[in-house]
């Protein structure tokens, strides 16, 4: 009996060894950059980017199996391509809960596809089957990387946070701030307790839909794309109580009007593209662009094809020109996805191309400055918990 016991558990670890292994090979192509650094800008463009406060409001680095305090051979974002690319304040975002085969059109609940994503990447296995517990685990990752970073990271969970930030970073051009931030709120399904866990462990933005419908709230790509229940009207206003930024990415055309209709905080919308550009659910029509604009939020445009309708900075930037001639310049930000199973025309070193994309649109160096970050620190300065 216990040779057999040795056996199998001599059986499990390699199983878990391959496991493991297949999972750092595929990592990889679920984040392609379409064309590798270094990545060329007009002399004008590399003048004005190295003058400028960049920030970008999504990105999914903390999920894959990487240090992101050490260059990385793949994916899009680590603290010295960040540093490389003067990107000064990242809003790292945790998704929990996912479609197998995931759609923008429409989603039913069926196998969670976290399940495999967690195994693969060795995470605890008290994450394997709990949203909750996932989303705990990401914001101990991000901490963890904070600490290790001897102060070259410094996580930001209020204003007094971004202040000590800001003055680091006054001599030390090098420090990235980081904010927390969730990508759907299935942590909170089932858990009485999870608004002030979430709360203590850090989350400042918490977007209420992801690919899913869940008990809060319709997504734009769930079955149903109704609105806010009754217990998403409750979260709503337990998030605001707390300073939690609320994040309407995903969201249906619904469930965005009744938040906008009973918010009494400005919100954001962390990752999108723009309907006039690329028409698809996945968007934001003019009339919610001004919707939200109307209430003092803040959007942040995507670098992918579905966000953009193509590949490269030209294409964000025609689509932050139409953004920002429907809202407002004022409200509108970067909201790469940088890491989120998307293919990125370049990593966060290429972010000057933005800048050049942005001149080429006509815009101002004070609106290019605001559009890069500026619109951003300025929300975030408002926003926060004291």
């Amino acid at each position: 009996m216990r040779r057999r016991n040795k056996i199998l558990i001599v059986l499990a670890i390699g199983l878990l060894a391959v496991w493991a292994f297949a999972g750092r090979i595929l990592a990889p192509y679920f984040n392609p950059v379409l064309k590798p650094p270094p990545y060329g800008a007009s002399e004008r463009a590399r003048a004005l980017h190295a003058k400028l406060f960049i920030a970008d409001l999504h990105a999914d680095s903390l999920q894959w199996p990487r240090d992101l305090l050490a260059r990385s051979s793949w994916g899009h974002v680590d603290l010295p391509r960040m540093e490389e690319g003067n990107e000064a304040l990242q809003v790292f975002t945790v998704f929990n809960r996912i479609p197998l085969h995931i759609s923008i059109e429409r989603n039913t609940s069926g196998f969670d596809g976290m399940i495999p994503f967690a195994i693969l990447g060795l995470w605890p296995t008290t994450t394997w089957f709990s949203p909750h517990r996932r989303a705990l685990y990401q914001a101990d990752h991000l901490a963890q990387l904070c600490e290790r970073s001897a102060g070259k990271m410094i996580c930001i969970r209020n204003q007094s946070d971004l202040a000590r930030f800001l003055a680091a970073r006054e001599k030390d051009p090098r420090v990235i701030g980081a904010i927390l931030g969730m990508e759907g709120a299935y942590p909170f399904e089932d858990q009485p307790a999870a608004l002030d866990e979430m709360d203590h462990a850090g989350f400042r933005v918490v977007g209420l839909t992801h690919f899913l419908d869940n008990d809060f709230a319709g997504s734009a790509h769930g079955a149903l794309k109704g609105g806010l229940t009754p217990a998403g009207r409750e979260l709503v206003a337990g998030l605001e109580q707390r300073h939690i930024i609320i994040d309407l990415a995903h969201a249906s055309p619904k469930t965005i009007n009744d938040v906008l209709a009973i918010a009494t905080r400005p919100v954001l919308v962390s990752h999108t593209g723009v309907r006039g550009v690329c028409n698809n659910t996945r968007n934001l029509s003019d009339e919610q662009l001004r919707n939200i604009a109307g209430r003092s939020g803040l959007i942040g445009i995507g670098f992918w094809a579905v966000a953009i309708c193509g590949t490269d900075a030209a294409a964000i930037g025609r689509a932050i020109r139409l953004a920002a001639d429907v809202a407002g310049a004022d409200h509108i930000a970067l909201g790469s996805d940088f890491d989120g199973a998307i293919a990125a025309p370049f990593d966060a070193t290429g972010l000057v191309q933005i800048t050049d994309a942005l001149l080429a649109q006509g815009f101002t160096d004070d609106q290019i400055a605001g559009i890069m970050g500026g619109n951003a620190l300025r929300f975030f300065r408002t926003s926060l918990p004291q």
